[in-house]
């Protein structure tokens, strides 16, 4: 069943020390300011790097701040020992591997089997799905399988040419690597690698593909650890795919090819998912980048604190603005009037006030430009040479300089990477770079791929097309879930219109959708205080319709109908936020 394994598997066992749900650090490990750290650093043991990425992982996808509500209102982080199954998988014709992996826990439920599947968040390694995956499925005594979805954060340097291992050690040896890449002569100096980018697979196309295999990975796996209870397949055991933001399109994507009936049901969580009546990622996030800076100077985000940082306008925002005139893109000669126009245009184009309201984050943070740079270098199969309008990732100094990465920082790059640059100790260089608005030429180029019809757009456009999710097929059960403001994946592009497509091809499929009001992308952020005054938390919406799906599954229960949910901000108390109670919650289908 696992011929597409690459590799050989890797078993460990897990103790309270180390164990599965949080590498024996517990919630208060993890809620640590600073991070696991290497006995030596220039030669990590792979212990440490698995305590580290895990460490990583959860604080980048869940509030754990005290009083979020996390181990209070939703979820527990007990130790939960057992073992883990790891190897490289490949998909027919693909260039590149992904990672699986299966935890199984020693108190796995024999008389219940049940296996959680999820690929992995953004463009995050193999642990990406942890927080939600293995904080809901290894609580309740189910398998959990990973992939990371032909992404992750194998990188690699020209310089060394050193690359991670099936263990998340660096080595040079290619046969465990989990990605490896071509450099020539031609290859600028101090370039860095990313396996989102420079895969040559496009992996987005396939990741349906990508959970379908982890899924029968985690039946091999079990198969491997249980021996006396063999076999396990597809009709004994329930398999749920589960997961956030790009993990969820994944999970979406493996619902429309489910020609088989393997899966049981799945659970999206502000999925990028691309269908009929939607915009893609790479279409609005061009358009983002560019007008999204200036468009936040209207008067309309005065009260959004990201937009207003110490309660004045950003100079570059301005700048911007300027630059977008001086391109022949905006009219007006004025900020106030220029911001009009941009705020008019992303209106215009189908952008909630609260979701440009929530972009502010992603702006703040150059994301925009992050996400365009990568998702255009792997929709056109670029090389590291020959990415898209001149970008290429680097190690960078102090003044942005590329320079040699030194063996310290390549042996946090697997624990700490995201999977995207910029990223820890890695950043985008700008080929393009010039004028008062530096990053404008680039961007310009970025979007021209969308709206042009040269060789390289036409590439880009064939990408984006091979990412196009069909409707879960018919009688599997599928909960979705949307933040009304979300800024980054906006619900209006991506699961509204997935949900009506899919309705509209068929009413009685079994498919719900939360839209969640006062939801934003980022939970992880909401310990920011003005973050966590004005946004709920979409992770405990996650875990009731993980336990709603689990009821209607092993018991008949029927699902929670399709609901716009009313949310209640804590706003702040004298400075400070409340700790999050239900009634900020509102009332969870149930």
């Amino acid at each position: 069943m696992t011929d597409f394994l690459v590799s050989p598997i890797l078993a460990t066992t897990h103790g309270a020390d180390d164990d599965l749900l949080s590498a024996g650090l517990g919630l208060a490990g993890l809620r640590a300011f600073t991070p696991p750290t290497f006995a030596n650093p220039e030669k990590p043991t792979a212990a440490e790097v698995r305590r580290r990425a895990i460490w990583n992982n959860w604080r980048g996808i869940a509030d754990l701040a005290p009083g979020g509500g996390f181990g209070d209102l939703y979820g527990s982080l007990p130790s939960v020992p057992g073992r883990e199954f790891q190897a490289l998988a490949k998909l027919p014709g693909a260039v590149q591997p992904h990672r699986v992996l299966t935890q199984i826990p020693d108190d796995f439920d024999r008389r219940a089997r049940c296996a959680v599947v999820a690929a992995s968040s953004g463009s995050r390694g193999v642990y990406g799905a942890i927080a939600l995956a293995g904080g809901w499925g290894l609580t309740h005594r189910c398998a959990v399988a990973y992939t990371d979805k032909g992404t992750g954060t194998g990188y690699i340097d020209s310089d060394t040419r050193s690359s991670v291992q099936l263990d998340g050690t660096r080595a040079t040896a290619a046969e465990t690597a989990e990605f490896t890449a071509t450099f020539t002569s031609a290859t600028a100096a101090h370039s860095v690698a990313i396996k989102h980018a420079h895969s040559g697979d496009n992996p987005e196309a396939d990741w349906g593909s990508h959970v379908l295999q982890a899924a029968q990975f985690a039946l091999q796996s079990l198969d491997q650890a249980l021996p006396g209870e063999a076999p396990f397949t597809f009709s004994n055991t329930r398999v749920i795919v589960l997961g956030v933001s790009n993990g969820a399109g994944a999970a979406l994507r493996a619902a429309g090819i489910d020609h088989e009936h393997q899966l049981a049901g799945v659970v999206a969580v502000s999925p990028n998912v691309y269908s009929s009546d939607s915009r893609p990622l790479y279409d609005y996030a061009t358009e983002a980048a560019l007008f999204q800076p200036c468009a936040l100077l209207h008067a309309t985000f005065d009260h959004v604190a990201l937009a207003r940082p110490k309660g004045a306008k950003s100079p570059a925002w301005i700048a911007r603005c300027y630059a977008l005139h001086d391109h022949g893109l905006l009219a007006a000669t004025d900020t106030a009037a220029q911001a009009g126009e941009a705020y008019a245009r992303m209106r215009e184009h189908g952008w909630t006030d609260t979701a440009i309201e929530a972009g502010a984050i992603s702006s703040s943070f150059d994301l925009w430009r992050a996400v365009a740079v990568t998702y255009a270098s792997s929709y056109t199969r670029s090389g590291v040479d020959t990415m898209p309008c001149g970008y290429r990732f680097a190690a960078l100094d102090a003044n942005g300089v590329p320079r040699v990465s030194s063996v310290i920082e390549q042996a946090m790059w697997s624990a700490d990477g995201t999977g995207i640059p910029p990223s820890p100790g890695i950043g985008i260089i700008d080929g393009m770079a010039s004028g008062v608005d530096p990053s404008l030429p680039g961007l310009l180029c970025l979007r021209a791929l969308w709206d042009g019809d040269d060789a390289l757009a036409k590439r880009l456009h064939a990408g984006v097309a091979a990412t196009h999710a069909a409707p879960p097929r018919a009688g599997l059960p599928v909960i979705v879930i949307h933040g009304a403001d979300d800024g980054l994946i906006p619900e209006a592009f991506t699961s509204a219109a997935y949900v009506h497509t899919a309705k509209q091809q068929n009413a009685d499929r079994d498919l719900r959708y939360w839209r969640v009001a006062n939801a934003q992308h980022f939970d992880a952020f909401l310990g920011v205080p003005v973050l966590g005054a004005r946004y709920v938390p979409l992770m405990p919406y996650a875990f009731a319709a993980m336990d709603a799906m689990f009821a209607h599954l092993t018991q008949g229960t029927p699902l929670p109908a399709s609901a716009d949910i009313a949310t209640l901000p804590r706003g702040l108390d004298g400075g400070s936020v409340p700790a999050l109670s239900e009634k900020h919650l509102g009332a969870i289908p149930k």
